[in-house]
């Protein structure tokens, strides 16, 4: 079987290193190198969610191969493998991936300076952002995770606005700090967990991986909860699917469920848990850990932003699923209450802020914050239609918000200006740019027949329905909506209605042109399709999140 998966993430790498050795002359053709692999890249995203099996239960289109063995000694084995696949929560992320990227790339031929470096980093990222969505390894996870940081920083530091090397290095410290958690997490789960098929291997028991059975790794998980392997004969991994397995967790390690060592009032299982869980607030972002995403937005150029809000903040709400609740389901029950107290207070504080903004990209930024509360909310619920919904409203808000910013970055390619008082009755004069607008704000603000409204319909379908939460987060939620709907509708008053009035001249703000326009069309049939096809997602979903529910039974 073609390896479908290390072709998303390393043809991307492959030509951003072409386009680091071609020679200058060849400039021209850097965005259309870009757009070309960017293409290809959707193709095949698109390839994987038509061949994906809905009903399968197990991950598929796996590829997995050794990579590193190192022995420890008494610490037993180290084993670290290039493990990759894909189920029905990482489809919809990495589908989300190929379309956002490929918009980012039309978007970025109104880049004209240092167009090597540009579109080199352009592509990195996006090979970065595919690896963290189809890496099973959490270490491979990790240096994806951590590789994104490079080209995000210097396409906002040196191509984004006048205060860019601010914004540049305060999202670099938030999002490495928040790895950090991660990384001390990730260590102590890899001296906890045993991989049972390697293990098997190194004490004899079968000569190859392939002779492994279900009765196999069932004795393995035995004899360790026996102590009876002998600690050099211990395989140590990153596997995150022996990580959501309690059987697979040594016996005397920090984080076995049964152990007891505390810090303080927490146990040292609940202090990891919420490590991970303010590593991935951090790249989400959630209140109070948000403040670098509104000022990496105002200084990062359209396509940046594009990219940011579209794809790389569904991130931490990923690493919620696939890696904290999973291997720490007990703690996840337990703070239920304070993760989706935050998801309620992140969609409230955002829609506030962005009802003060008087910068329409900044507007824009704190309603990601607003919306991506939803996906906290949802995930908090442990419930059905908590997880679909939050899954959805990832998928639906790296849509829209893609749109949005697109939209803000036709009128400042124009005019240079964002600042919403600089705009009056624009829909005389920009009636399909208008157009484009309102189905936007009204998509976003969560209308029946968008998407939005299934994405924030089911995780608060699913907040309501727990006996994990209090009503009165779900209830403060919700008022979140009605905020959104006011920032949304004030904005589209005040810009677009009325007699027409303008800072500039009405020559600098002619409608959309034909780039703009392919830009836009098919992430508004793609908005409006999936509000009123729901179940174009949720049938890739459902049955992934019936299993993943099983984990908290």
């Amino acid at each position: 079987m073609m390896p479908i998966l290390s072709i998303l993430i390393f043809l991307p790498l492959i030509f951003a290193l072409v386009i680091a050795v071609l020679p200058q002359h060849y400039t021209t053709y850097f965005k259309w190198i870009t757009l070309g692999v960017t293409g290809v890249e959707l193709v095949l995203c698109s390839y994987l969610y038509f061949s994906f099996d809905k009903t399968a239960l197990s991950y598929q289109f796996q590829e997995q191969l050794d990579w590193i063995t190192l022995p420890l000694g008494a610490l037993g084995v180290g084993s670290i493998d290039y493990l990759l696949g894909i189920d029905g929560i990482s489809l919809p992320m990495v589908l989300l991936a190929g379309i956002v990227m490929f918009v980012g790339a039309i978007s970025s031929f109104e880049i004209k300076d240092k167009q090597r470096g540009y579109f080199g980093l352009y592509l990195l990222l996006t090979g970065s952002v595919i690896g963290c969505f189809v890496a099973l390894d959490m270490f491979l996870f990790y240096l994806f995770f951590e590789f994104m940081l490079l080209p995000m920083y210097f396409l906002i530091g040196i191509w984004g606005g006048p205060r860019k090397e601010y914004a540049s290095i305060k999202f670099f410290i938030y999002t490495l700090v928040g790895s950090l958690f991660i990384l001390l997490v990730m260590i102590g789960l890899y001296l906890s967990v045993i991989d049972p098929v390697e293990t098997a291997v190194q004490m004899g028991l079968i000569m190859d991986k392939s002779q492994v059975t279900p009765e196999l790794i069932t004795q393995i998980q035995q004899l360790l909860a026996e102590g009876k392997i002998l600690p050099e004969q211990l395989v140590h991994t990153f596997d995150l699917r022996f990580m959501a397995d309690a059987a697979n967790f040594v016996g005397d390690s920090w984080l076995h469920k049964a152990a007891e060592v505390a810090m303080g009032d927490f146990s040292i299982r609940a202090i990891a848990f919420l490590l991970l869980i303010a590593g991935f607030a951090i790249k989400l972002p959630a209140i109070p850990v948000h403040t670098w995403l509104p000022d990496a937005h105002v200084e990062a150029p359209t396509p940046v932003s594009v990219v940011l809000a579209g794809i790389l903040l569904k991130i931490g709400g990923y690493g919620f699923l696939r890696i904290a609740y999973p291997i720490f389901p007990e703690q996840a029950t337990h703070y239920a209450s304070l993760i989706a107290c935050i998801g309620a207070v992140s969609i409230v504080y955002g829609a506030y802020n962005a009802l003060a903004m008087k910068d329409l990209k900044k507007m824009i930024a704190y309603s990601s914050v607003s919306h991506m509360g939803f996906v906290m909310l949802g995930v908090a619920s442990i419930t059905s239609q908590g997880v679909n919904g939050a899954v959805y409203q990832m998928f639906s808000h790296g849509i829209l918000s893609a749109m949005l910013f697109l939209l803000v970055g036709v009128l400042y390619s124009r005019t240079h200006d964002r600042q919403i008082d600089s705009y009056q009755g624009l829909a005389s004069k920009m009636p399909v740019y208008t157009g484009f607008v309102a189905l936007t704000f009204f998509a976003s603000l969560g209308l029946p027949a968008f998407s939005g409204f299934i994405g924030e319909f089911f995780t608060l379908a699913g907040a309501f329905n727990t006996p994990l939460l209090p009503k009165w987060i779900t209830v403060l939620g919700a008022f979140g909506i009605v905020l959104g709907a006011g920032y949304f509708l004030w904005t589209l008053q005040r810009m677009f209605f009325g007699n027409f009035w303008s800072k500039y001249e009405l020559s600098l703000l002619p409608d959309l042109n034909v780039r703009e326009k392919i830009m836009l069309f098919p992430l508004a049939i793609l908005a409006i399709a999936f509000g009123i096809f729901p179940q174009l997602l949720l049938d890739v979903t459902n049955e992934t999140v019936s299993q993943f529910l099983t984990l908290f039974v």
